[in-house]
């Protein structure tokens, strides 16, 4: 609950304000007075007549009604104090910065639940508690430093840590990144992320709101609402770079097969992010340099030309861009010629174009207006412009400033660090630039973002899946773990997934005689056993009838063996389809080289049921190895269409089947002209 006494207060009191500014009552009044705050302030100290200039009250009996209350008092005295502002004073807006509540104890979280419920009760919000407060242009009611620079199209970012949001402040505020404001939502026990995503998405003005949203997220506790109001955002023009810290705990959780040795919490946060156009980021530089980029001109292509006057960086800029599958193209022509001949002997234009430690800023300039009108194959220009002790850094940052101005192409500033050029980059900053003072991490920020597909499309495929049917086979299981291998054949069958011809028997006369139908060669995989090929479970290449009974009496010695599968043999590259039910998110997907490589190279990619023809295309072009998809080296590609069909047809079965909680499709066989599952396990939990 989001409200106009919580974004803009007409009056504020902090209860627990001081005069000591190293302690967090007396550094949020200092944090408002300096912020400007037009509206009343008041503070509440039994001990103190007056506070940084603001009479004090004594007690909460003596205010006035007020808008908003922060609290920074013991957490055991917040629910009566509440209670009272609440029901006394007509206070419709709570920040508690207060600790010890749910995150501690369980006496804390009980606190916690009695000032919901009576936020609650009197329709009033709640940002906390345990954080560190709102910083908004109207009111800076947090305790922390720094104070970014605000501007109402600066960056929305909120917080699920507010130490963590300091660490991230302090980050951005080196690059220049201007923020519009920060929501520390602490324990978000009333409004958590998605909360304020939500009010955000329903409130947003193109006009007046800002189009950058960051995000740090400990935990996503409603994936659909983050889903739905972050892609909506998107969809109207934003863009929203995050992070999810805790991925690694479920990471190694120990699972009894390949899909659930993957897929883990972190795949849900990873294909959720996918399919809302979140740009995913893993540090605090990352996504501040995310931010920086976002408040550039969008790029329209993948071609950069970088401007430096010092090798090193430009080469370690370029490896990066390469790594990240971005591209610097060597630059050449008359063209190119006349720019060499513009600068000093030894300059090189072939890209990176290098102007020499000696170069001026008059060559910087040229350099630049080269790369945005003559070099027409350029989407974007990397300038990286030290400290040589040859030029005027104060000229050099001037004509950086009016090319960043002139150009229709982005300009990516890379300077020294505050440390070595202080004064100049602080003026070139102040003037509403950002910088990038690390190449590589630039490198691996742009990648994220050319690597993020748009938000998808809401819509489930359904054409070709036979939904009430499959419904009917999930209903008529009774019993739960992996259902029987014909039950699996039935349920691909009504979602159009093909499968190689098999029968399933524990009567080597019928297996023989399904052999001889089929033709061979075929392959005998013993059923019961999980990890079939550990317990000598899969003979390939059978030749003949004798060859199959041979193979029959061995596996059905093997401990746990129910029967045996017998599958026409196929040739094909193998490829592997997984799904994972993670609580919460729903079904993950997963895709990638299929066999042992699974487990061994884990080149995965996840994606969140049920997905369109675009999310599956995006995740099959995202893997390591879509080159040998694709073909290599004289090889044939494999049917990428028909493989990203299937993974649509699995994501919309799962869609309507919560009672598959892993599904596992190892191998697919795959050619220029077919991809066919050859062994599927589902597991049922009802």
């Amino acid at each position: 609950m989001i409200n106009r006494q919580l974004l803009h207060p007409e009056s504020i009191v902090v209860i627990g304000g001081s005069n000591n500014v190293h302690k967090p009552g007396g550094a949020i009044v200092r944090n408002i007075i300096n912020g400007g705050y037009k509206g009343v302030l008041r503070i509440v100290n039994p001990k103190e007549d007056e506070v940084q200039g603001v009479k004090a009250f004594h007690d909460i009996s003596e205010l006035p009604p007020t808008d908003l209350a922060i609290l920074v008092i013991p957490s055991h005295m917040c629910p009566e104090t509440v209670d009272r502002l609440a029901e006394d004073k007509g206070v419709k807006a709570f920040i508690i910065i207060s600790a010890g509540f749910g995150e501690e104890t369980k006496e804390g979280a009980k606190l916690e639940q009695h000032i919901l419920d009576t936020c609650e009760r009197h329709g009033a919000a709640l940002i906390g508690p345990n954080c560190i407060g709102l910083l908004n242009s109207w009111h800076h009611s947090v305790f922390t430093k720094p104070i970014p620079t605000l501007h109402e199209k600066g960056v929305d970012f909120i917080s699920g840590s507010g130490a963590t949001a300091v660490f991230i402040l302090e980050s951005a505020v080196t690059k220049g990144l201007p923020f519009n404001s920060v929501w520390s939502i602490g324990n978000g026990k009333q409004i958590g992320i998605e909360d304020v995503l939500q009010y955000m998405d329903e409130n947003f003005d193109p006009e007046k709101d800002s189009h950058v949203k960051l995000l740090y997220i400990e935990n996503v506790s409603n994936p659909d609402k983050l889903l739905f109001h972050a892609s909506s955002l998107i969809r109207k023009g934003c863009r929203i770079a995050a992070i999810k810290a805790g991925s690694s705990e479920s990471g190694s959780r120990a699972a009894s097969s390949h899909t659930g040795a993957i897929a883990s919490s972190d795949s849900a946060v990873e294909a959720l992010f996918r399919k809302a156009g979140i740009v995913r980021c893993f540090s605090r530089e990352e996504l501040t340099t995310v931010g920086c980029i976002f408040t550039l001109p969008p790029l329209t292509g993948r071609n950069f030309a970088i401007v430096t006057h010092a090798g090193g960086p430009g080469v370690m800029l370029t490896d990066a861009l390469s790594k990240g599958g971005l591209n610097v193209p060597k630059i050449e022509g008359p063209d190119a010629d006349e720019l060499k001949s513009l600068l000093f002997p030894g300059a090189s234009v072939a890209n990176p174009i290098d102007i020499l430690a000696t170069g001026t800023p008059e060559h910087l300039g040229i350099a630049i207006d080269y790369c945005e009108n003559k070099f027409k194959d350029i989407d974007a220009i990397f300038v990286i412009f030290g400290t040589p002790g040859l030029v005027q850094l104060y000229e050099a940052y001037d004509v950086l400033h009016k090319k960043i101005l002139e150009c229709k192409k982005p300009i990516f500033p890379i300077l020294p660090c505050l440390h070595t050029a202080g004064p100049e980059v602080a003026e070139f900053l102040k003037k509403g630039h950002v910088n990038f003072s690390d190449e590589v991490t630039l490198a691996t920020a742009l990648t994220q973002i050319m690597k993020t597909p748009k938000p998808a499309s809401p819509e489930i495929e359904l054409f070709g899946v036979d939904i009430p049917r499959i419904r009917e086979i999930i209903a008529g299981i009774k019993e739960d773990g992996y259902i029987a291998p014909e039950l699996v054949h039935q349920i691909f069958e009504c979602a159009g997934i093909p499968m190689v011809p098999e029968m399933v028997s524990d009567s080597k006369g019928e297996l023989t005689a399904f052999a001889d139908k089929v033709g061979y060669p075929v392959v005998a995989k013993v059923v019961g056993p999980v990890h079939k090929s550990d317990v000598g479970g899969v003979a390939l290449n059978i030749m003949s009838a004798e060859h199959l009974e041979m193979e029959f009496d061995r596996m059905m010695k093997i401990e746990g063996a129910k029967a045996i599968m017998v599958q026409k043999m196929i040739k094909g590259k193998e490829l592997f389809i997984g799904a994972k039910y993670e609580p919460r998110f729903g079904h993950i997907v997963l895709c990638g080289l299929g066999g042992i490589f699974v487990e061994v190279l884990k080149d995965v990619s996840s994606g969140l049921a049920p997905l369109s023809y675009d999310e599956a295309y995006s995740m099959i072009r995202s893997l390591r190895a879509y080159k040998i998809i694709k073909g290599t080296r004289g090889q044939k590609g494999l049917n990428e269409q028909k493989y990203a069909e299937i993974i649509v047809r699995l994501s919309t079965l799962l869609r309507f089947t919560t009672e598959i909680k892993e599904l596992d499709i190892n191998p697919l066989l795959a050619d220029e002209d077919n991809v066919t599952a050859v062994d599927a396990r589902i597991r049922i939990e009802k």
